[in-house]
């Protein structure tokens, strides 16, 4: 019989010869002690490691990323800095410390994607999909994951160490579970995305960089409120935010449409979330914004199992459900409801225009967008970057290698050989089928038969969408009354005031939206109510 025991029958046996009146009260105790073990003895079962510091009462628990830390007489306990409380105080018996263990059992219990992530690093793909959800195991396979450590040390340098605690973000749609790799060569962002059923459904997988991201003069924190919101259902919805304007409504909106690759409903990218400049900055001056993940960032796993994933998938069917939603929104003027496109998100603002059979939308904003063809601006971007490096006085080695490859791709692309029927059997890009589906899409053309009002606008100082396409733009709605173009000197890509000569190396930095395309967005929008 064990040291534990032995104390609890000799507790139980103190309790017998006590007098009748204190029974009641014995009992009570004796309930309160069994439901309590010894933190050591179920701390060191369980794998972790104890510290007790005799001066304070307080005592540490660790197993990997959790931290427990209670102290003797109290009924609470904080588990990687978050309190909880606990059914019985801590307490010290003849130098054995007890704590309730249904507590301790669940706090020590291993998360499912913790145990996944460990498979997942040992190459135990077999025993990882075990984690998988259905709807991603199509594409999450034990032979990928079997091989996804050893491909991102192949392509980064070795795994060296866990950079810091996981972190784990809820929203609407997922548990988002995040931990961060020191390799070699740099440091690696693992997000795993975890269903309400406690399994895997999908992983983010990037380079990890700080966030430095400042907030912009013009973000009245108590000019408006942020409501969590989904985008529509099933197997693809999205985590959004609604920012409205504080007061009561109606109030025109906004919905932002992202620019190409996986993107977070800010639009984070280094030091900038245009996206949050846009919704906070138009909201203080009584304009409602709505925004969302990316598809491709949410769901990046489940978008890359479908061979024939198309830009009308990626980034124009969910203005629809957005659409929906804000319908049903008291606060919101279902009248004025606009939709704002940042660069790819411009360049499929007609598609988005064709799709709207109610006409829903009272106008579009266009910012930064390509007006021709996307394999055209491909080779436009890449020869542009070339020529502003070479400006700069830097090695276009680099960059000369890579627009080589991307206009390699251009070629292959145009090539009238290839098809949607007859896709070239390898492909340097992504998805073959995405690329073919809008080969001939050129967006400025459609816009032209079309009449929604537009604002268009275009930094001058854009690295990766020219004037040209601005200028492009003019050329084919110079028809149009009702579409208006701005342009910003000194404005880069990602929307902010930038006074050197922008080649992308810049966005690393903090920046914001420039206040003025706030301000011009928000006369245009409440002018046109």
């Amino acid at each position: 019989m064990n040291h534990w025991r032995k104390q609890l029958i000799s507790l139980i046996s103190a309790c017998l010869i006590l007098p009748v009146t204190s029974i009641s009260a014995a009992t009570s105790e004796s309930n309160e002690v069994q439901s309590q073990v010894p933190i050591r003895e179920m701390a060191e079962m369980n794998g972790a490691e104890v510290s007790w510091q005799q001066k304070t009462g307080q005592i540490t628990i660790t197993k990997n990323d959790i931290t427990i830390e209670v102290k003797v007489g109290e009924k609470q306990a904080s588990v990687n800095g978050q309190t909880l409380p606990l059914v019985h105080p801590v307490q010290l018996i003849k130098g054995v410390s007890l704590i309730d263990v249904a507590f301790l059992t669940e706090a020590l219990k291993e998360a499912p994607e913790d145990i996944f992530i460990s498979l997942v690093s040992q190459g135990n793909g077999v025993e990882a999909a075990k984690y998988i959800h259905t709807s991603v195991s199509g594409v999450l396979t034990p032979t990928l994951l079997s091989q996804l450590w050893a491909s991102l040390e192949g392509q980064n340098g070795k795994i060296t160490s866990q950079a810091s605690a996981k972190r784990v973000v809820n929203n609407n749609v997922h548990r988002n579970v995040t931990y961060t790799f020191k390799t070699e060569l740099t440091s690696l962002s693992i997000t795993v995305r975890m269903n309400h059923d406690g399994l895997v459904d999908d992983l983010h997988i990037a380079a990890a960089t700080p966030d430095v991201y400042q907030k912009p003069s013009y973000d009245h924190r108590s000019a408006y409120t942020e409501q969590a919101i989904t985008i529509g259902e099933g197997e693809l919805a999205l985590p959004g935010t609604l920012t409205l304007p504080k007061g009561e409504g109606a109030f025109p909106v906004v919905i932002l449409v992202h620019g190409s690759g996986p993107s977070n409903q800010d639009a984070a990218i280094g030091g900038a979330k245009p996206f949050r400049d846009l919704a906070v900055g138009l909201a203080s001056q009584g304009i409602a914004v709505l925004r969302y993940d990316k598809v491709t960032y949410e769901h990046t796993y489940k978008v890359a199992s479908q061979p024939k994933f198309t830009l009308k998938q990626e980034s124009v069917d969910q203005v629809a459900d957005a659409i929906q939603l804000l319908k049903k929104n008291p606060q919101i003027d279902t009248t004025a409801i606009y939709v704002a496109g940042h660069s790819q998100g411009g360049f499929v603002m007609p598609l988005i225009i064709e799709e709207d059979k109610q006409n829903e939308i009272a106008g579009t904003i266009l910012l930064a967008a390509p007006s021709g063809s996307f394999v055209d601006v491909l080779i436009e971007q890449q020869d542009e970057l070339v020529d502003r490096v070479k400006q700069l006085g830097l090695d276009t080695e680099n960059v000369k290698l890579q627009a080589d490859f991307y206009k390699n791709v251009a070629a292959i692309v145009k090539d009238p050989t290839y098809s949607l029927d007859l896709l070239p059997d390898s492909f340097p890009l992504g998805s073959a089928y995405w690329w073919y589906e809008q080969r001939d899409y050129v967006p400025s053309a459609l816009a032209k038969t079309q009449n929604t009002p537009m604002l268009i606008m275009q930094g001058e100082n854009d690295v990766q969408v020219s004037m040209q396409q601005f200028e492009d733009w003019k050329s084919a709605l110079q028809g149009h009354s009702d579409v208006t173009f701005k342009s910003y000197p000194n404005v880069n890509h990602i929307l902010s005031t930038y006074d050197g000569l922008s080649i992308g190396t810049e966005y690393a930095k903090p920046s914001n939206v420039s206040k003025a395309i706030i301000d011009d967005i928000a006369k245009w929008v409440l002018e046109s109510e």
